[in-house]
Formats: structure tokens, C-alpha cells, sequence
């Protein structure tokens, strides 16, 4: 594997993180850091220096202050307009390669920093998408990290024209959150005739009508689009990933009751197709405990390990949400979307490793943002499915571009087409064409 050389005047963890994510992760070359000065002179390989000043006539990126610092501090998000994207971090220096500083932007939108300083959370605790600097600079709904990657890859070649940087592939990542199995069925007797109780006080005579297809004439529950799910496997190809809510009921956690065989044979079924995460319940955020029971119990349904999971309601709250799952050995997140708008919450469309900025480290759980979610397309935007087809297009464009990974978020309720989905299975199939065409 090729291998660039750094030159910067002091090594920190922040330096080591953000090189080893752009040139390992995205770029997927070796890179070597170093502050010897006459170690950097002396070679022959492929460098830069990454300074606030040249040191040298070789390749320059000059450097802002974000890097060498620790602690959280007030940053000035001002920007600079470069390629068509704006960019963070500007410096002002004739021999920059480049009017920003792009290793402290990748690092300030990738460590998510904006996140640990305060701000006004929604009403479930969130930081919303609206108040990111990506949204204000209208880079959101690009993986903005991974094209600036790619300029630093092309301003090395052009330096370098015989270095080699791998080919990528796009890849496909379908995730799905269960967080109603069933319309109907399996609700029990009380929750049932709840449901009876609140359709009859609204007069809404087409539910009872269905609800009682479900529960006595054998009908097929509208919710229960699992073997369509199977067989868009089979047709496209699929591996995706299944994250099932099992906490117990609750006004935000309306799930089927975690010790009901048909639910618990539901679990195991989707296992024996595709891998299987706790998707913590709305309160488990907040109580460890009820975490670490509902990730043992998934496990003794699944019987295996249970190393993946995504917030429910994506009550994301960092980096207590991630110390919390790093403490249950959980290795994977995928939780890193927002619930209001698509794109990249942390501007980078590929898996990348967690950097606490709290105590300054890189962690190993690793990170997998999501573009999209059919809830932000239908119930916040207010899109049609035709609107939404093109929403998602755009998307998926986007990162075909830089050769990244695309993952969506689909819930089994769109897949029923019916009442307020009714039009969105064709999204759904439609999206699938897209990605894996």
C-alpha cells in the first residue's frame, strides 16, 4: 500500500485521527506523521507539510490552530467559497495549496464539535439539523468530507502523477427499524381494545373494519411486510441490517411485547436472513441499565452477540449515547442521520471510528451514517412520493460520485402502501433500482 508523508510541527491525537481517517479510511492509503524536520527533507516519498508555515518548497496546507489545540472551544464557523462548496477554516496565505484549512474542517465536521457546545435541543432532547453549520452553509446534503478528501487526493497527484490511490466502489447499505411489528396483531387484549376504543371515539369506521380482519378473519396485518422485505433480498441482492425496539411499552416505544412468541420467531426469522441490532428504547438514553437488559435480552432471542444498534427516535446525545453503547461492547452505530432532513449529519457518507472530544480519543466504535429515512421524507418534509424519489436521487448521486456508501433507513410500515403510505413502496423499490443499478 502507498504511503504519503506528513510534516507537522507537533503530533497530537487530533492530527493522528483526522490524517489517519482521510488517507486509511477515504483514501485508503498508508499515512506517516512526523515532526523531524530533517527525517521529512530527506525523503523521496510522496508529502506535504501541514503548518502555519512552508518549511520547505514541498506541498503546503496551512494549517489553523483546531488541530494542535485540546478542550472545546468557540469556534468561528466563517467560511470560504471553493470548487462550489463553501469550506470552513480559511487561511489567508499565498502558498496554501488551498484557501482553508480542510484537515480542521474534516475534523470539526466528522468529530461532530458544533454538538458538545450548547445549543437548544427539540423536544426530544435533540440537536437538530437546522442548527449545524452544514445546514447554514448549505453542504448538508453532501458528503462534503469525502469530496474534500478527494481534492487532497487530486492536489497529490498533481504534485505526485505516479502515486497510486485505490480504486473505490459504491456500496449499498439498506438498514430497517422495527419499531411497530404489527399494526394489529399481537397487541394484546387491552391494547387492542384501546384500539378499538380511540378508532370508534374518532369514528373511524375503515380501522375497526381492518382491525377486525386481522384479529378474526386471518387477514394479513398491514404492518407485517417482512417476506415482501425477503424477497427485495433476493431480487437486488441485499445485506441489509435489522435494528428491533425491544424495551418495554411505553408512550414512545410501541413495540410488541419482547416475551411474545410470535414476535420472538419474528426476530429469529429476519436473523437467519440478515444481521440483527437493539435499537434502544426512548429512555434508555438516559439509563444504562435498561440499555445493557434490553441488548442481553435481544441476544437471548438471537443467540449471539448483539455488537450493532441505532437509537430509537435517533436520540443521539454525544458522547454520552456512544460511552453508554461503548460500555455494552457495542462495536457499531448507526445513528448518525438527522430526523428532520437527509444528508450527512457529519458530512462523511462512509464508516469512520469515534473521536471523543471529551477526553480527546479515539474510540473504536465505529460510526455508520445514514442519508435518508422514509419518516424525514413523509412527516417532515411533507413530500410526495414522486418528490421524494427525486430527493432520494439526488442523494444517491451525490455519493456515487465520490464512490462512497449510501444507507438509507426504512421502517416495515411505508412497505404496507397503505393510508398515509399509501405510494411509498414504489419509493422504496424505486430507491433499491437506483442503488444497485
Amino acid at each position: 500500500m502507498e504511503e504519503v508523508l506528513v510534516f507537522v510541527p507537533k503530533k497530537t491525537t487530533r492530527i493522528k485521527y483526522v490524517f489517519s481517517l482521510v488517507f486509511k479510511d477515504i483514501l485508503k492509503v498508508n499515512c506517516d506523521v512526523t515532526s523531524d524536520l530533517d527525517e521529512f527533507l530527506s525523503s523521496d516519498r510522496a508529502k506535504f507539510v501541514y503548518s502555519d508555515k512552508p518549511h520547505s518548497d514541498d506541498l503546503f496546507f496551512r494549517s489553523s490552530d483546531l488541530l494542535f489545540h485540546r478542550g472545546i472551544e468557540n469556534i468561528d464557523t466563517d467560511y470560504v467559497e471553493h470548487e462550489g462548496n463553501n469550506a470552513l477554516f480559511p487561511v489567508y496565505d499565498s502558498n496554501s495549496v488551498l484557501p482553508f484549512d480542510v484537515f480542521s474542517a474534516i475534523f470539526y465536521v466528522v468529530s461532530r464539535y458544533e454538538e458538545y457546545q450548547p445549543y437548544v435541543p427539540d423536544r426530544h432532547g435533540r440537536f437538530t439539523a437546522k442548527l449545524s453549520v452544514s445546514h447554514e452553509l448549505n453542504f448538508l446534503n453532501k458528503p462534503i468530507v469525502n469530496i474534500w478528501a478527494n481534492i487532497v487526493r487530486d492536489i497529490i497527484l498533481n504534485k505526485y502523477p505516479d502515486f497510486v490511490f485505490p480504486k473505490r466502489t459504491f456500496k449499498f447499505v439498506p438498514t430497517y427499524d422495527i419499531d411497530s411489528a404489527y399494526a394489529y396483531a399481537q397487541k394484546g387484549l387491552v391494547r387492542s381494545i384501546g384500539g378499538y376504543f380511540m378508532s370508534l371515539k374518532n369514528f373511524n369506521w375503515s380501522e375497526v373494519i381492518q382491525r377486525s380482519r386481522v384479529l378474526f378473519s386471518g387477514f394479513k396485518d398491514p404492518f407485517d411486510t417482512y417476506d415482501l422485505q425477503i424477497e427485495y433480498q433476493r431480487k437486488y441482492n441485499l445485506k441489509p441490517i435489522y435494528f428491533f425496539l425491544f424495551g418495554l411499552y411505553g408512550q414512545f416505544d410501541k413495540n410488541i411485547n419482547t416475551r411474545n412468541r410470535t414476535y420472538r420467531f419474528l426476530v429469529k426469522k429476519m436473523g437467519d436472513y440478515a444481521q440483527i441490532g437493539i435499537h434502544p428504547s426512548y429512555y434508555s438514553n438516559e439509563n444504562p441499565e435498561l440499555l445493557h437488559k434490553e441488548i442481553r435480552n435481544l441476544e437471548e432471542v438471537v443467540n449471539k452477540d448483539i455488537t450493532q444498534s441505532r437509537q430509537h427516535f435517533l436520540k443521539l446525545v454525544l458522547p454520552v449515547t456512544y460511552r453508554n453503547l461503548i460500555e455494552e461492547d457495542i462495536t457499531d452505530d448507526y445513528s448518525m442521520g438527522y430526523a428532520s432532513l437527509p444528508g450527512f449529519r457529519a458530512g462523511i457518507c462512509d464508516p469512520y471510528n469515534f473521536y471523543d472530544l471529551d477526553i480527546e480519543a479515539e474510540t473504536k466504535l465505529r460510526i455508520h451514517p445514514f442519508a435518508v429515512m422514509d419518516g424525514t421524507l413523509r412527516d417532515y418534509m411533507e413530500l410526495t412520493p414522486h418528490e421524494a424519489i427525486e430527493e432520494i436521487k439526488k442523494l444517491i448521486d451525490e455519493v456515487k460520485k465520490v464512490d462512497g456508501t449510501f444507507s438509507s433507513l426504512w421502517h416495515n410500515e411505508p412497505l404496507s402502501d397503505e393510508k398515509r403510505w399509501k405510494g411509498w413502496r414504489k419509493v422504496y423499490e424505486e430507491m433499491l433500482k437506483m442503488a444497485t443499478e
